[in-house]
């Protein structure tokens, strides 16, 4: 296996102040990326802000012998998000690679969840990341080259009790990076999505010590570097943990046809396990393909 190598790349970490993030911004920055540190130095929750944690990180870095730079913008906010990017350009000249890692957690059930909390972390988590990533997107175009790595969740894909906010914010991440990739692409922009499995401030207060202790966050920057690096895929979901690697894919079942005059919810109840069926089922790259499965069978004169 050939060693994965950076050529005088600049990265962009968002939340690199601690957990997750620091561990991606050192192992990015010990293959002699450029690191941009982002955090606002928030809580979990989001409350508050200290510039100390993403200085603390650059100073790891810089006594490595690497180059970083701190950043303290909101990604909420695109006027500090579109100088954080500034800032990095003046430094070094481009920004090659971005990492939407910046998250809170305001956990509730949804009967007891206010629509501010609801608000806030759909606001950080997935306005945040369009935020950063249209900041750099027209960027990437003109210069040909572009890595995004938007982080996602088990509870974006499979839900989770008390974090519908979280949930629903992380499964549009995944969303926006499937249409990301295809417009993308021909600008030699790659987006994908890691969903890690970690300890964190945001994980630590819920699992047993001997399981956290297993839950190494350079475990998951190893999948994160290759997500980043120019050999990487594009529209991949990359699940890391524990040492474990997986890739989450959407699939769709072939389900079937009802005539016009068949149509009815009646029908669909009687045809319930034939449209649930996992035989043959296909992994669809753009949303034109379900439609046209569709409706080719009905050219064809294919119903149930």
């Amino acid at each position: 296996m050939s060693e994965i190598k950076f050529d005088n790349r600049v990265a962009i970490i968002t939340g690199a102040g601690g957990g997750l993030g620091r561990s991606h911004a050192l192992a990015l920055a010990a293959r002699g990326v450029k690191v941009v540190v982002n955090d606002l130095g928030g809580s979990v929750d989001g409350s508050g802000s200290s510039a100390t944690m993403a200085e603390n990180i650059v100073a790891e870095i810089e006594a490595a012998g690497g180059e970083a730079i701190a950043n303290g913008a909101n990604v909420t906010k695109m006027d500090d998000v579109q100088a954080m990017v500034a800032q990095a350009i003046d430094k070094w000249g481009k920004v090659d690679i971005l990492i939407n890692n910046a998250g809170i957690l305001r956990d509730k059930s949804f009967s007891k969840m206010e629509m501010s909390d609801f608000r806030l972390v759909v606001d950080v988590h997935l306005i945040g990341s369009a935020n950063c990533t249209k900041a750099v997107w027209n960027h990437m175009k003109e210069n040909g080259y572009g890595r995004i790595v938007m982080t996602t969740s088990s509870s974006g894909m499979y839900g989770n009790f008390g974090q519908t906010n979280y949930g629903a914010a992380k499964a549009g991440l995944s969303g926006m990076m499937r249409t990301l990739c295809l417009e993308g692409a021909k600008y030699n922009i790659r987006v994908n999505t890691l969903s890690p499995t970690a300890r964190s401030r945001m994980t630590e207060n819920l699992m047993p010590e001997e399981i956290l202790e297993k839950l190494t966050v350079e475990s998951v920057s190893a999948g994160l570097v290759y997500l980043c690096c120019d050999d990487a895929p594009n529209r991949m979901i990359l699940c890391a943990g524990a040492g474990g690697y997986s890739e989450t894919k959407v699939f769709e079942t072939q389900g079937i046809n009802l005539a016009e005059g068949d149509q009815t919810a009646e029908n669909v109840a009687a045809n319930i396990d034939k449209i649930r069926d996992t035989a043959g089922q296909e992994e669809f790259t753009n949303g034109g393909q379900q439609g046209a499965k569709f409706l080719t069978r009905v050219q064809k004169g294919e119903f149930t």
